[in-house]
């Protein structure tokens, strides 16, 4: 998921980011875990694609409504974004 036009320092610590996120000592709560899949996307995707999930479908309505609350910001934004959040929770 290397992106050339991305420095490659960030792409770096974005990728250890992903990796830590593996080996938290705690599960984070489903707020913040909707944020990181949300920053995630963003990051590797982009903005959001495809249709809005149905109001029954309670998890991918979330998700989705989470990853669409991020349209238009970078790709390099996420990313940092997704940094931050995974150094406060690392501690």
């Amino acid at each position: 998921m290397t992106d050339p036009t991305l420095p490659a320092a960030l792409q770096t610590a974005f990728d250890a980011a992903v990796a830590r996120s593996h080996t938290l000592a705690t599960r984070p709560d489903n707020a913040t875990l909707l944020q990181l899949y949300a920053l995630y996307k963003q990051a590797t995707v982009g903005d959001v694609q495809g249709e809005r999930p149905g109001m029954t479908d309670f998890v991918a309505r979330a998700k989705w409504d989470a990853w669409a609350a991020l349209r238009g910001q970078t790709r390099a934004q996420a990313m940092q974004h997704y940094i931050d959040r995974m150094t406060a929770l690392a501690g």
